[in-house]
């Protein structure tokens, strides 16, 4: 159960300066976070929370079956702990969290309820105060727990930030350049390399399907596609190397396809893909870990209708030369990411134990498969074998970011060959993703037949382990805050946290 309690005054603790800066401080709180199964498990230090707690569970029913607030020493509380946030500035809360150490439960904890303290990037820029709390203290009887759970939460949480930033901004503050122009801000000065390629002719010739879904974009400059590429090289030998595809949808009208009936709203969530490879990536440049390579793609991507937008029927030929008959516009999201893909396939036969994967806000079925707040994750063979799926799902589960495991079938490659001798890959059916049986597993085996990833299978001498990851369920609530969803389990996967 989740208790908060809040109450002026405590000992020395560990601190989030500005989420940033840790250091050893005597503060006086405004408030403290209690989480625990019960007040009666509270060790001999918090004795002094027992005499308020039991008073308060007489005329509290709800206290241990639900999030419960009070008041102590005449600290005015509102009813809800978003509500004490909007209307205070300059919170100082203290974090009591697993009153028997346990790292994995605490660091959990501590991003819980920094994400609850999270400032909307807007909002950040048209006020003074770039925080809701400007410090949060975590209570730890040891000192190295509290310098490696503070260490650890403040990076993945500026991960987050970098996520949500991106992925929950509107489309013109986060459109395709401004998109590029923040991620360039972001990692100067780090670990990581940005390189930006804007130029149409180079993203015409280099990533076709990606240029047709930006043709009617570009004849507006502020909407003109980027494609953003990462890179990050750890010390020593690389063991391992991750090559990683984000689907940046900057809004999706749906194209010709247009979204009717009101469900274009929220579209500009569809960057969320792209949001997770930034996010993951300033974990990175925070964390620095060894022996590990990551190379990272966003497609920046208006969706956009009109005049010179693409068209069902158009045919399509992509980077690994397949001919490619589009279906659906309102599919462009699996386009404007199987270029990337296969460059990343290229690169991958020359790089040390490669991983391949596309994150996507890719799919309405998704959610209507597993339902909202779970990742679905797909491998192919190579990646199959290697279990990598199931690694996945048990990595989400340390930190709450969970998942759910999907298979791409025979029926799936079936689904996408071409229906005439025109073309030899079907993108879409003519229906909503929802509407069409394996609705989200279908998308996956498209990206690995026009991608050319079938030839790399276990049948081939090089295999090539690839995922595809649908986040569409777990990348957030509209209207709401963007979860960071899959980049927790990402590194708590891969950085071994």
């Amino acid at each position: 159960m989740i208790y908060l309690f809040f109450v002026k005054h405590y000992s020395t603790v560990w601190i989030y300066c500005s989420f940033s800066t840790v250091c050893i401080l005597e503060q006086n709180f405004d408030g403290i976070i209690l989480i625990c199964q019960s007040y009666e498990q509270l060790p001999d230090e918090l004795e002094c929370l027992k005499a308020p707690l039991q008073d308060y569970s007489a005329v509290d029913c709800c206290v241990g079956e639900e999030i419960s607030l009070t008041k102590i020493r005449n600290v005015t509380l509102a009813t809800k702990l978003n509500k004490i946030r909007n209307k205070t500035n300059a919170l100082l809360f203290l974090l009591l969290c697993s009153l028997v150490f346990d790292f994995s439960a605490c660091l959990y904890q501590c991003n819980l309820v920094i994400f609850l303290c999270h400032q909307p990037l807007e909002v950040r820029e048209h006020k003074s105060s770039p925080h809701k709390v400007a410090v949060l203290g975590i209570w730890v009887k040891n000192q190295a727990q509290g310098e490696a759970v503070t260490e650890l939460a403040t990076a993945l949480e500026s991960g987050r930030l970098v996520y949500r930033d991106i992925g929950g901004s509107d489309p013109e503050r986060m459109a395709a350049p401004r998109v590029a122009e923040y991620v360039q801000a972001v990692f100067k000065d780090s670990p990581v390399t940005v390189t930006v390629v804007s130029n149409l002719n180079t993203l015409e010739k280099e990533y076709p399907c990606l240029a047709a879904v930006n043709r009617c974009a570009n004849t507006v400059p502020r909407h003109q596609a980027r494609v953003i590429k990462l890179l990050y090289c750890g010390e020593g030998p690389i063991q391992q190397t991750l090559m990683v595809v984000g689907k940046g949808i900057t809004y999706d009208t749906g194209g010709a396809d247009i979204k009717a009936g009101g469900i274009m709203a929220g579209m500009h969530r569809d960057k969320c893909g792209s949001a997770a490879v930034a996010g993951f990536f300033q974990i990175l440049a925070k964390l620095k870990p060894k022996h590990l390579k990551v190379v990272g793609a966003m497609a920046m991507v208006r969706n956009s209708v009109g005049s010179d937008c693409y068209v069902a029927d158009e045919l399509v030929v992509s980077r690994a030369g397949r001919r490619i008959r589009v279906g659906n516009t309102d599919a462009e999201g699996r386009m404007v990411m199987v270029d990337l893909l296969c460059e990343m396939k290229e690169q991958a036969l020359k790089e040390v134990s490669p991983q391949l994967f596309t994150i996507a806000t890719l799919t309405g079925h998704a959610i209507r498969a597993m339902g909202p707040h779970y990742s679905i994750i797909m491998d192919n063979g190579a990646a199959q074998r290697s279990g990598n799926a199931l690694q996945w799902q048990k990595a989400g589960e340390v930190l709450g970011d969970l998942f759910e495991v999907s298979t791409i079938r025979r029926e799936d490659y079936e689904f996408h060959k071409g229906k005439s001798e025109y073309e030899e890959i079907l993108q879409s059916n003519n229906l909503p993703s929802s509407a069409t049986p394996r609705g989200h597993q279908t998308p996956a085996a498209f990206l690995i037949m026009a991608s050319g990833l079938d030839k790399h299978g276990v049948d081939s001498d090089k295999p090539l382990p690839y995922s595809h990851i649908d986040i569409a369920g777990s990348s957030g609530p509209f209207p709401g805050v963007p979860t960071g969803a899959p980049i927790l389990a990402m590194a708590t996967k891969y950085l071994e946290l």
